[in-house]
Parts: C-alpha cells; sequence; structure tokens
C-alpha cells in the first residue's frame, strides 16, 4: 500500500503559458482523486527559484482554472527548495516523521533516471519506491530539461547540501584518553554534534546499513565533521566489518570478508571500532608506533577479540606487552545487560565478579570487567588498561543524551566509534 506520493514539478517553469494550467489541474485533480483517501502524505516538489509571476493578460478562463489549480494543490504539502538535493531531503524529512516507507514517486518520464540517481543516494532499503509517469503533456520549453546524468555533480550537489546543515544536539564531542600519547589522534565520538534527525539515529551517528533511515551519505558527513575537528584524513579511514567473533585484519596484507579487530603501523591512516553498546576498543603502542581497534560484544569478548588485537601487534609489528596501552569506550553496564543463564555461565566461569544475580533466569553481564580480566591474563599491565575513565565508564544505555544504545533504542540505532591514527 503506497503510504506517500510525492509529485516531481521541480522541472517545470510554473510560467503563465495557455493551457499550462488546465493541463496540471486535470493531472493533480486525479492523482488527488486516486491517493488522497489512503496515502498518509501527499506532497509537491518543485524548485523555489522558479518564477510564478501572473501576466495580466490572462483570458478570464485561465485565471479561473489558476485559481482552481492553487486551491487543489493547498491539499498537498509544497516543498519548494533551490536543489533537488535540498528538496529531496526536506521531503525525506517529512516522510521520516510520520515513519512511513512506501512512496510513491509521480515524475516526468525525461526526469526519471535523474530522479532515481537522487533518491538512491538518499535514502535506504528502508524504503520501497515505485515511480509513475507524469501524465502532463506540455511543450518542451515549460520544462527545465535536464542533462545527460552526471553522478559526480548529484554527488558533489547533495555533499554540498549537507555540508551547510548545523549541527544537531549541541557541539561534536569527543573522549580521548591522557594514557594514550600525541603521538596518536585518538578519540571515542559521542551522539552530538551531526546532522541526523531521527531521534534514535540523531545525530551523530556514525554507521548506515539497509535496514535503518541514515543513508551513507549522512554518515560521511558527520565522518568528514569529525575528521576535520580530529585532524585525521577522512579519506583514509576503515573502520570493522563486524561478526561479533574475534578475526583480525592486519593492514597490509588480505582483506578478511569479516573481522573484529585492525592493526596497523602506516601513518596517516586511521582505523575505527563501532559500538552501540559493545565496547569499542582503542589500542596503541608508543614504542613501535602501532595501533589497533576492537570491536568487543559479549561473543567476542568471551572469544578474547581483545587480546587477539594484542597478538597481532605482538606477532606482526613485535610489540611488546609491556608496551601496549588499551583503552576501553563507552558500552553497556552490568545495571542494563542480561544473557540468559546459559550464555551468562561462561562468564561466571571466567570469573563470578563478572555476572549479577547468577540464580536469576537472566543474569547481569559486566563486559567490561571481563574484558580487562582477559587483557591482564593475556600479559597486558593493569595500569596500561583503562575502563574507570569517568566519561568513557558511562553506561550507553543509561545516558541516552550521550550515547546510542541498541539495547535501549531498538533495531534503527545508531552507533559512536572509537578511533585512532598514528600521526605523519
Amino acid at each position: 500500500m503506497v503510504e506517500a506520493v510525492l509529485i516531481d514539478l521541480f522541472g517545470l517553469k510554473l510560467s503563465s503559458q495557455k493551457n499550462c494550467s488546465q493541463t496540471l489541474l486535470k493531472t493533480v485533480n486525479a492523482i488527488q482523486y486516486h491517493h488522497a483517501a489512503k496515502a498518509k502524505f501527499l506532497c509537491i516538489m518543485c524548485c523555489s527559484n522558479d518564477s510564478s509571476e501572473r501576466d495580466s493578460e490572462h483570458d478570464p478562463w485561465e485565471l479561473e482554472t489558476r485559481n482552481e489549480l492553487s486551491a487543489l494543490l493547498r491539499e498537498f504539502e509544497t516543498v519548494s527548495k533551490p536543489s533537488v538535493a535540498a528538496s529531496l531531503y526536506t521531503v525525506k524529512q517529512k516522510i521520516d516523521v510520520k515513519n512511513l516507507s512506501s512512496i510513491k514517486v509521480i515524475v516526468p518520464r525525461h526526469r526519471k533516471t535523474l530522479m532515481r540517481a537522487f533518491i538512491d543516494q538518499l535514502f535506504t532499503e528502508v524504503y520501497n519506491f515505485e515511480f509513475e509517469d507524469l501524465q502532463v503533456t506540455l511543450r518542451d520549453d515549460l520544462w527545465k530539461q535536464p542533462t545527460e546524468i552526471n553522478m559526480i555533480e548529484i554527488q558533489n550537489e547533495i555533499a554540498t547540501y549537507l555540508r551547510s546543515l548545523p549541527a544537531l544536539k549541541g557541539e561534536l564531542s569527543i573522549i580521548t584518553s591522557p594514557l594514550i600519547p600525541d603521538t596518536f589522534i585518538h578519540g571515542f565520538t559521542t551522539r552530538t554534534g551531526g546532522i541526523p534527525y531521527i531521534p534514535t539515529l540523531s545525530s551523530f551517528n556514525l554507521f548506515s546499513s539497509s535496514k535503518q533511515r541514515d543513508p551513507k551519505v549522512v554518515v560521511q558527513e558527520n565522518l568528514r565533521r569529525l575528521a576535520s575537528t580530529a585532524g585525521f584524513n577522512a579519506e583514509k579511514f576503515y573502520k570493522i566489518k563486524t561478526d561479533h567473533a574475534n578475526d583480525v585484519w592486519i593492514m597490509g596484507k588480505k582483506e578478511p570478508e569479516s573481522y573484529d579487530g585492525i592493526t596497523t603501523n602506516e601513518r596517516g591512516v586511521t582505523i575505527a571500532a563501532l559500538g552501540a553498546d559493545c565496547i569499542p576498543i582503542v589500542l596503541a603502542d608508543p614504542v613501535k608506533k602501532v595501533c589497533g581497534v576492537a570491536h568487543s560484544g559479549w561473543k567476542g569478548t568471551l572469544l578474547g577479540v581483545a587480546m587477539a588485537t594484542v597478538n597481532a601487534m605482538k606477532a606482526e609489528y613485535g610489540c611488546s606487552l609491556k608496551d601496549i596501552i588499551v583503552i576501553l569506550g563507552p558500552s553497556i553496564g552490568p545495571c542494563c545487560f542480561t544473557l540468559p543463564r546459559q550464555s551468562a555461565s561462561a562468564f561466571h566461569k571466567l570469573h563470578p565478579e563478572c555476572v549479577r544475580l547468577f540464580d536469576s533466569q537472566n543474569p547481569y553481564i559486566d563486559i567490561r570487567k571481563a574484558t580487562r580480566l582477559l587483557l591482564e591474563r593475556g600479559g597486558i599491565l593493569p595500569q596500561n588498561i583503562e575502563d574507570q575513565n569517568h566519561d568513557l565508564n558511562l553506561c550507553t544505555s543509561c545516558h541516552p543524551d550521550t550515547f546510542f544504545s541498541h539495547v535501549r533504542d531498538g533495531p534503527n540505532f545508531g552507533t559512536q566509534i572509537g578511533f585512532i591514527s598514528i600521526r605523519e
């Protein structure tokens, strides 16, 4: 069932040419008749730069038609912006507020390919689009004819528009650790200072998927802002490909299909671990000038992903255990994270202090304590593990203004990251 109907009149010159209003009236009236009863959102997209001046020499029939058309258009919401990118993003915001996903786009045939290109960039697979030809026969000079589709120009238009948007929820905030020296650029993001507006993704979401409403271009703009603030190159940015396991990609070697750890000694390259309850872990060896990141959920914690990343640094770069610093980023705390007792038993065997209320059906689990224990048993010096920093030790689920949380926010959750690079 179509939930929203968008009529693309962006390329139409709103001129006073005779028969233009009559033709539009007939078309829009038919669309309104077929969709008004069922669709929850009816929208017309036009260009704010188009002239709508009336010519005083209209005949009475034309003036009457224009008045009738104006009255009909009031049944639709109008989005009038100077660019297609600005218009479609505004339409997307209105659709997202209503939580709609099935959209019919009624578009002139010669603009269909262009509209598809913009929609592919600004929407994800959460949305279902169907296209219908706008049944209007007007002289060619009434339309702003698009030139050949140029994806670079489309991407640049979108990027320029997104760059112009104000930051939401305050200024961009990065949490750092005093244990890591200035040899490295590092930090952990919070949820402030980005452009996503959907409540569970607002505002500094740094992950896009086919199941979420933030497209890659929006996440990329957030990343650009992070890179500018932190001082790294966004074009040399790599994040883990999560599998909730313990595989590690040593950069320079063949990249696995999935991995929850990365290590590198290449200067100027930024690596990142995502987290939205799972622990984003940052590792650094100031002596060998090597860094790493790891993503540690409860499964990865039990599989030893943190030590797997440490061992990769040792084996590949000759790092010494006594020199490696490990910082645990924000994660869900034992106040909010539970597992069925059968799964919790593995943490209890690791150490009873990793589990609260073990005799209950769903005990509470401390994945941070479990990670520290495994790191210490693996040979990392206790003083080189930071897991109690006040800002980093906050439970992601308990602090909705500061962090994203899958447990708290559900499937359409945002994501923060821990990142590190070796200064060039």
